[in-house]
Order: C-alpha cells, then structure tokens, then sequence
C-alpha cells in the first residue's frame, strides 16, 4: 500500500466519448494497467463504485469535491482524487479532457486538505511578506478571504496590526534561514480583547536549499497566557503585600500590587477600630440597611493625579443598599460589568471557559449599566476577613479598558484580598501589643531626671521602627549618698511585652541595690543573681507558655562631685564614652564583664579621676549597631557627632540621635548624657576624729562652727545633735581610723567613718532602756540616714533638708 500511496500521478486522455486514448506510466503504477489493456476501452471501466452524478464524459469540473474508487488491476480498490482538464483545438472545439489521478493517502492531497482545516492560523509569506497560501483559521483571525490577501505584503495590508517583533522575525527567518517562536499578544479585528498567540517560522527551501518562501503557524494561547499573568500578579502580591507591619502601609501595598496588571483603580476602606489595632465590630452589629461608615486608608490609581497621598485615612460612608454594603453584611464579593453586548446580542465574555456564565459563582456577574457613568467597565468588590473577622471592604476597577472581568479574575481579586487580610489583621494585632509593649516601657523609664548638683543629664529613648517589636533599653539617674550619683544604663535581651516587662524590674532592683549604697561591681554581682532566678521562673510550668528569653546587659557607674572619682563596672554592656573639657577622649581602662544571667563569673570595678566638665555619654547597642559598618566605625562616628563644646545636652542629645539613627530602625535605642560638676571644696568639711569619748564634744563644736560659717544656723541644734549621736556609736562600737565629714549641697549632709564593718541597726528602745534611742532619734530629725560599706570600713550618714 506504501507504494500506492506514494506512487506517481496518473495523467489519463478521455475523448469526447469517453474512451481511454491516452495512458500514462504513471497509470500503470499506480493501477497496474498498462496502456496497451486500457486504451480504446471506456473510462468507466476503471471505476470500482461509480459515484452518482457523474457523467459518462467526466464532466465534473476541476475541484472534486470527493474520492472516486478506482479499480487496481489485482482486484483491489485505489481511492482517488480526480481532477479534469478539457483538451481544445484551435477551433475551441473540446476535443477530449485529461485527467489527472491522485491516490488520496498521497501527502500533497492529504496535506493540502489537513493545512485546510487545521484549527490553527497557517500561512505561507515570500521572502518579501508577501501573502502565498494562507487556511481558513488565518482568514478568521484576520478577518479577509484567501483572495483578498494573496499576492499583497502583510504590512501593507494591515498596517493597524503590525507587531513589529512578528514582521521582523518573518523577515529575520528568510534571511538567515533559521527558525524561530514567539508569543505576540495584540486584539484581533473585531475583537474587544487582546489575545495571546504562540507562533512559530521556518524556512521553505527548494532542492537546492535556497530559502523560496517562509511559513508559519500560530495557535490562541489566551487562556494559558493570562492565567499565567494572573499567577504572575498572584506571586508579586505574595511579595509585595505584607512587607510591614503597619495597617495603613499593609493597605497601600493591596491597592497598589494589582494596578496597572490587573485593575486600573483600586480602593481599601477600613474601620476605624482597625487602624487604631483594636477590635473590629462584630459582623452582627450591622445588616444591609445600615448605612456603613469606615475610613479610606488606601487608594491607588493607573493615574497618578488620583493616587492617594500617604497621610490620615479619610472618612467614607457605604449608604444601605449599596454594593459594598451588601458584601459586608453577606461576607460574598460582586462582580458588576458594564453593558458591552456582543454582536449576536448576547454578554461578551473575556476569553477562556471562566468567561462562560456557568463558571461564575451565585449572584454574579451583575449587568450593570450605570457604572459606564463613571468611566467603569467592570468593578469587583470583595469584603476585608480574616480569622472570621470583618475588616473592611476593597474595591477592583477596570477604567479605559475594553476587557471585562472575568470568573478567574474574581477568584485573583479574592485570593490577593485574602492574604492582605491576614497581614492587615497581624498588623493590627502587633500595632495593639506594640502599643501596649511602648506604654508600659514609657511608664517604666524615668519620666524626668531627679534634681541633683553632681551632674548636669539629658537623655533619649527613641523605639525601634514600626516594623519592629519595642526592645528592653533603659537608663537611669539615682541620687546617692555623700552628694554622689548613680548613671545607669542597661538592656534586656529580646522585644515586646516580656522585655518591656523584664526591664522594669530590672530597674527597680538596680534602684533597690542602690540606695543599699553597694559598690558597681558588687551591685552586679547581686543583679545577676537576680537575673537568674528570674530565668527559673520564665520556665514553663503547667499549661503556662514560656514567658520569653532570659539575660541582659548592664552598665552601673557612680560619679563623686566632692572627689571627682568616676567608678564604674560592666555587665557584658558598652563602655561610657568620655570627653574631657578640652575635647580629647579619655580611655577607660576596663572590659566589660559576662551578661547578667551567666552566674559564676566576676565583676570588676575601675575608678577614674575626672576633670570638672567632662562629658560622659552612656548608651545602649541600638545607637552604634549598623550591617553597614563595624561598631568601631560607629562608635567613631558617635564620637565625631558628641560636640564637647554643646552648651546644651538636650539639643546634643537630639543632634547624636539624628546623626546616629537610620530612619528604619529595628532594635531601640537609648543615650544618656551627662556633664561632671565639681562640688566647691569650700563646701566640704573634714575632722579627724581619735576614739575617745571625749573627743565627742569638739567634734559637736566643729560641726556646730561650720554650719554657722554657712549661714544654716537654723540646723545647728538638729546637726549637733545628729554628730553627737553618730560619732559616740564610731567610738564605743567602731574602729578607728574615725572621721566626720560635713557636705552642704542640695541638701546638709553628716557622714561618719569608721573602720569596722560592723553596720548598726535601728532599734526601738523599751520605756525603761537605758539605751536604744540614738539611731530612732537621727532617723525622725533627718531627711534619711544609710550606711554605705567601703574596702576598708564603713559610713554611716544623714541628711537635712534646706529650706
């Protein structure tokens, strides 16, 4: 049968009366017939099933439109196409037909007919572009017969559709030879939509393999196209919604991920509540006849003048019945298309089965004429819900364009929704707990610095970004004893509530430990162990979850105005940074020691001596910490912003804070600034002291002679009695070396100083004790008394107040 199939054609003579004259070799290869068995016979004997209709004299044009069996010379049957050609004389009489006989598995025919038909658009161009053969899809897509393009070049014929990337890779394969694909999207002639066409160019070369002509084919991959765009914008709004975790910045990123790809106008509109990280109202707190009202906090427009500008959301109001309305109270999205009837009447779908009406869910799409009056051809509003809450509503607008919202689009509009939902709701969420977090750190730190004349302080707390959780940063200011003054500054590991709230009880021990009056080193050695019990408490313990990390850094240093000693000792925290009047930076000869929290590791001290003026700069790691640069960079460019010279430390402060913080910050950040003062020797009286009761009158008169010479004589009779009292108890109850020592500054300070450790004790003495009454006594005429423990001995102390 091969050889049947692909035999040659057969040519046969038929004359005027229907007998074979002429027979070609064709014919007896094709049939098995020689010429000699064939011709003088009629033709009619070839016929295997004569079809009906056709006459004796084979006058059945020359375009058949069947196949003709035909009868092989071993018996079986050929299937044929038949083609006629009248033969005349110069007379124009007919003087018998030729016929042409072509198997009908041959490939020209089959081919031919299977070009003819194929669904896809077929074409063969010259090397000019010219039209040469083009099927019945092609004609359809162009919206021309056969006839009305062949011979013409494309480009001239349809210059409106010219896609220069398609011509000019037609033209790029005659040159070279080589065949290439495209994809070309464009809207067909008579078409409200842009179609999408996979398309591929190969040469047609002769026997000799010189390029003749250029076909092509081309298939309507629409529906693959645009669900692809619509998985592309799908993908982008998953990176692109959800970057922050702020509500209003969360409904910008919804409004604007789908212009210009999918919509031309989108709006978000949010409750109130929601924007202030509260509650949204319950769904049952409204129906379809109320009147809706809830705040734009988004718009974004294919037109840039219509953009919303970043700023306070504006009120908007859904009146009862209205579209919008409806989809919150039902939890069901809308889909309303303008009246764009096809050209039998009927809805003109976009391309693809999810334009067909069965797609759609209930109740959509509406055919909505009057949104044509505002320049809409489709609008989709979908209700804002996450976690079963209702959060708002978000609109999709189509402007200036012709294609019309389709089922699938719906279902984009849907999912996009969706996750802005989620992260909408987690941004309100972490908006109330941030805010939450910052309000119980706020009322945590101190909220002004306490009234003292050893320094001069300033300081900043700033948050991190919104986009990060409230950290543990804190600082402190702690009058101490002897006009002396505690600068601290610490930071608890982690963020939020946990931290917030470690931080401040952090806070209160270093308080606690301080006005115990225990050196830096040795109050840290008390704040770790603090540390660690709390770390045993935050296990979790039952059906409690754990309630965060555990650890911290702190820095505890104490400033003499009457000595201008500067101590200091480190929990794993940064140096101080010191400046000296003339501007040099004086080095500290300390390391930090472990993080609270380790246990079993030592806390040392260092003691400096500084000049009056001094500025000391304290700070948590969020000011100097960069990805950009190592934090000796950043503690340089603090330096460079720390002017020695600044006659104000509450503008330095600003100026360092501004200089030193990005504007998205992800950890907080505090600064503490403080200016040494020297307390005027003139204000400082010392008395040595021997241990020896008698020695307590002269140390009466000695106190009682210098508070005079300071114009406080309304505090001699309480100053006697209180030296009186504290130098008799270092005498009989300490160890020499004995010392007492006067200080006028805020306030009138006695100290004692003794060598023993030994601290004593208030007591109450009974109605018949002979003794007991002397400590009770100073503690009821002073302001405060303390005891403060050295290395070598101790100090007991009280303080008046002046008036």
């Amino acid at each position: 049968m091969a050889a049947k199939r692909d035999g040659p054609t057969a040519a046969v003579v038929v004359d005027p009366d229907g007998k074979v004259s002429g027979w070609s070799e064709g014919g007896r290869l094709l049939l098995g017939w020689t010429a000699e068995e064939t011709v003088g016979r009629p033709v009619t004997d070839l016929w295997a099933d004569r079809p009906s209709g056709l006459p004796e004299n084979l006058g059945i044009g020359s375009d058949p439109t069947g196949v003709v069996p035909l009868r092989h010379r071993d018996g079986s049957t050929v299937d044929a196409v038949l083609t006629t050609h009248p033969l005349r004389g110069a007379d124009g009489r007919v003087l018998g037909r030729v016929v042409t006989v072509q198997p009908w598995g041959r490939r020209p025919v089959i081919a031919d007919r299977a070009f003819e038909q194929c669904p896809f658009a077929l074409g063969v161009y010259d090397p000019e572009l010219r039209f040469l053969w083009v099927n019945a899809s092609a004609c359809r897509v162009m919206a021309h017969s056969e006839e009305q393009v062949l011979g013409e070049k494309y480009r001239e014929l349809f210059p409106e559709l010219d896609d220069m990337a398609y011509t000019d890779r037609l033209s790029e394969v005659a040159r070279t030879g080589e065949p290439a694909r495209l994809i070309t999207v464009f809207r067909p002639l008579g078409s409200n939509y842009a179609n999408a066409w996979a398309t591929s160019m190969w040469p047609v070369r002769d026997a000799e393999g010189k390029v003749r002509a250029v076909a092509n084919w081309g298939f309507d991959m629409s529906a693959e196209y645009w669900a692809r765009q619509r998985l592309l914008i799908l993908n982008k709004a998953s990176g692109g919604i959800g970057l922050t975790l702020d509500v209003i910045g969360t409904a910008q990123e919804l409004a604007t991920t789908p212009v210009p790809g999918f919509a031309d106008l989108v709006t978000v509109d949010l409750f109130d509540e929601v924007l202030r990280g509260e509650e949204p109202p319950s769904a049952s707190a409204f129906t379809s006849g109320d009147t809706i009202t809830l705040s734009r906090a988004a718009q974004h427009s294919a037109k840039e003048d219509t953009d919303r500008a970043p700023g306070p959301a504006t009120p908007v109001s859904h009146p009862p019945g209205s579209v919008a309305a409806r989809c919150m109270a039902t939890g069901r999205s809308t889909v309303e298309l303008a009246a764009q009837p096809g050209e039998g009447g009927e809805w003109a779908f976009g391309p693809g089965l999810a334009a067909d009406p069965a797609h759609w869910p209930p109740g959509n799409p509406l055919i909505e004429g009057s949104i044509a009056a505002d320049g809409l051809t489709g609008r989709i509003t979908v209700p804002l819900r996450a976690r079963g809450a209702l959060l708002g509503v978000v609109v999709f607008s189509r402007l200036d364009r012709p294609e019309a919202f389709t089922a699938d689009d719906l279902i984009l509009a849907e999912e996009m929704t969706a996750k802005a939902a989620v992260a909408i709701d987690n941004a309100r969420r972490y908006s109330r707990e941030r805010t939450t977090a910052l309000t119980l750190q706020r009322s945590l730190l101190p909220q002004g610095l306490p009234d003292q004349k050893a320094v001069e302080a300033a300081s900043r707390y700033l948050p991190a970004g919104t986009g990060a959780e409230v950290g543990g940063d804190w600082f402190d200011v702690v009058p101490l004893s002897g006009a002396r003054v505690a600068l601290v500054v610490g930071d608890v590991v982690g963020h939020g509530l946990h931290a917030s709230a470690g931080m401040g009880r952090l806070r209160t021990a270093v308080r606690t430990l301080a006005d115990v009056d225990l050196p830096p080193d040795e109050l840290l050695t008390h704040l770790d162990d603090l540390v660690l019990h709390l770390a045993g408490e935050l296990q979790p313990a039952g059906r409690f979850e754990p309630t965060g990390e555990s650890g911290a850094t702190c820095l505890y240093t104490v400033y003499d105005p009457v000595s201008r000693r500067f101590t200091l000792a480190s929990a794993g925290h940064p140096l101080p940074l010191i400046i000296s009047p003339d501007g040099t930076r004086t080095p500290v000869p300390a390391h930090p020691g472990p993080p609270l929290g380790i246990g079993g590791l030592p806390f040392e001290a260092t003691e400096l001596e500084l000049p009056e003026g001094s500025l000391l700069a304290l700070y948590t790691d969020g000011l100097v910490e960069s990805r950009e640069r190592d934090v000796d960079q950043r503690i340089a460019e603090l330096l460079r912003a720390l002017n020695h010279s600044a006659t104000s430390l509450e503008a330095l402060c600003d100026t360092v804070m501004d200089a030193m913080l990005p504007e998205r910050r992800t950890d907080d950040a505090a600064l503490l600034l403080a200016r040494t003062h020297a307390l005027d020797p003139r204000h400082v009286a010392d008395l040595a002291v021997e241990p020896d009761p008698a020695q307590v009158p002269r140390a009466r008169k000695f106190a009682v002679d210098q508070v005079d010479a300071w114009g406080l004589e309304e505090a001699s009779f309480v100053t006697e009695l209180v030296v009186s009292e504290l130098v008799t108890n270092a005498i009989r109850y300490g160890a020499p070396p004995i010392r007492l020592r006067l200080i006028r500054d805020t306030s009138l300070i006695c100290e004692v100083f003794d060598g023993s450790n030994t601290a004593p004790h208030l007591r109450r003495a009974r109605a018949f004790d002979e003794g007991g009454r002397g400590l009770l006594l100073v503690a009821q005429l002073t302001q405060g008394w303390g005891t403060r423990h050295t290395t070598n001995g101790k100090t007991i102390w009280c303080a008046q107040a002046l008036t």
